[in-house]
């Protein structure tokens, strides 16, 4: 048997079932919001991003498929080389390379609002990438994943909706919690200020 007739045999196999890598994806866009730190999220939104670029090469919206590599792309680099104090020079460039990839795909893989939305999640979510504090981080995603919901419902993923509408559950959630600890901690600031 030639590789081509096992890739085959495979894609044959897996065909049915990737819709298993939605209902992962699923679980782990929703684990990414709720990481305490900036690298787990950035680590479990990778592995997200890789699960949902399978799901929508079997619904067939490629476009959504190309900004999931892109993500993977992204986000391994993020989680690696940009930190609080500090950023590798070649990761701005790298960045804004793949922005101009991911503009190209867009529009190669045209399919009305579904890449609008696709380009648009992708863009935002870049921004949220390069950000070295989680807050700020989080409040991107939340945009984004807007935009990928929107994405979602038009291409027909009910993974992907779902993530998203968790997604945004968990990352508000983060926000809401982390804005409690600030407003706690200033209490007793305040507190002594008297």
């Amino acid at each position: 048997m030639m590789t081509a007739d096992y890739a085959l045999t495979l894609w044959n196999a897996a065909g049915n079932h990737l819709d298993l890598f939605g209902m992962l994806g699923l679980s782990l866009g929703f684990a990414a919001g709720m990481m305490p730190r900036r690298s787990w999220i950035l680590l479990t939104s990778a592995a997200c991003s890789a699960c949902f670029g399978l799901h929508y090469l079997h619904l067939g919206a490629q476009t959504g498929m190309a900004m999931c590599a892109i993500a993977v792309l992204q986000s391994l680099v993020s989680a690696r080389f940009i930190g609080p104090s500090s950023r590798a020079g070649w990761v701005a460039p790298l960045f804004v390379t793949s922005s101009l990839v991911a503009a190209c795909l867009t529009l190669a893989t045209w399919d009305g609002w579904a890449s609008a939305c696709a380009g648009a999640g992708t863009l935002l979510a870049t921004a949220a990438r390069l950000q070295a504090g989680s807050q700020t981080m989080r409040r991107l995603f939340l945009c984004a994943s807007s935009f990928w919901a929107s994405h979602n419902l038009i291409v027909g993923s009910v993974f992907g909706l779902t993530c998203d509408l968790l997604t945004i559950s968990g990352l508000t959630i983060a926000l809401l919690r982390a804005g409690e600890r600030r407003a706690g901690a200033a209490a007793p600031d305040a507190a002594l200020s008297l």
